[in-house]
């Protein structure tokens, strides 16, 4: 038998019998005791907790909580799934008390060595995100369960640009956290078509007893990107914005979500990107004031005048408060 099997063979053999010594496994196996040994060895640095007992009443058993988990992970996948869930945590993932269970059983059946080198690689381990508004979470949760069973929901939903909430009934395709925010990708049966909703806008919500089916191959996240980035294929259509600066700021505003996706040609010190010229208008120059002096907009002129205009309204704001 290969060594996969054997080893497979060694773990239901203690688990069913619950002890044995390692002369039981080489005769039962009809493998070398010393093999035996390796196995067993092989078994313990993969996360298995197995006790090994001296004496004339001794032998081979597992630890009595194992022997009810189906699955055993080695260190790394361990270390990779506790710093996975940090992410999850501090990002406002709606099943926190869940997680915390699992990363918690997670350690519980692992053996005394891994655990203590698990502690050392997620004691300097932490991750920053901005403050997630925990009333959130029964919202996600619904959302999640809905997306996952093809519930179709009712929520009363508050634009940022009207002054009262509006009825509406969806089926949500998909959860996307964007930039600290939670968004829901949902077919909107008052508008007819696809649009994605901010959860934190959502004033209340409740799962329906009518079911839809989702599209075949639907992407939440690839739609989610289709409305915020330039389509590649109208390059042509597409204004040419080219920046010179510092390579530092550069640097940073190539690795911008936007920009980055956008950038066509980079040197040392310009680079040269195209967008459509609705988001140059708006909100594209709110993202180039932070860089202040260390850029300089070369072209399009009309982006350097909505830049002046920004500039010179802050100046008179704070001149004239």
């Amino acid at each position: 038998m290969s060594k996969m099997v054997n080893m497979l063979s060694i773990l239901w053999l203690l688990k069913t019998r619950k002890r044995m010594t390692a002369k039981q496994l080489s005769e039962e196996l009809e493998i070398n005791i010393r093999t035996v040994y390796r196995y067993i060895d092989t078994l313990c640095a993969s996360g298995v907790p197995v006790i090994s007992d001296a004496g004339h009443n001794g032998g081979y058993s597992l630890l009595h909580e194992f022997i009810r988990t189906p699955l055993f992970f080695d260190l790394n996948e361990q270390k990779a799934l506790i710093h996975a869930a940090k992410f999850a945590q501090e990002a406002g993932y709606p099943f926190s008390e869940v997680l915390n269970g699992a990363v918690s059983k997670l350690k519980m059946y692992t053996n005394p060595e891994q655990l203590e080198q698990i502690n050392r690689h997620t004691a300097g381990f932490d991750v920053i995100h901005p403050p997630v508004n925990p009333a959130l979470e029964s919202s996600l949760q619904e959302i999640e369960v809905s997306v996952a069973e093809g519930y179709s929901l009712l929520m009363k939903y508050h634009k940022g640009n009207e002054s009262d909430p509006h009825s509406r009934r969806i089926d949500p395709y998909g959860l996307v956290y964007w930039k600290g925010k939670w968004y829901v990708v949902a077919y909107c049966h008052l508008r007819q078509e696809i649009r994605s909703f901010r959860i934190d806008r959502i004033q209340s919500l409740c799962r329906t007893e009518d079911l839809f089916d989702r599209p075949m191959g639907f992407s939440a996240r690839s739609f989610f990107l289709k409305g915020l980035l330039p389509d590649s294929d109208q390059l042509g259509n597409l204004t040419s914005i080219h920046i010179q600066g510092k390579t530092h700021a550069l640097d940073d505003l190539c690795q911008h979500w936007l920009f980055g996706h956008s950038l066509i040609e980079r040197s040392d010190e310009q680079a040269h990107f195209k967008m459509e010229q609705d988001s140059i208008y708006t909100y594209v120059p709110y993202f180039l004031l932070p860089y202040g002096k260390s850029i300089t907009i070369l072209e399009p002129s009309f982006l350097k005048e909505k830049l002046v205009t920004i500039t010179s309204e802050l100046v008179t704001h704070y001149k004239n408060p």
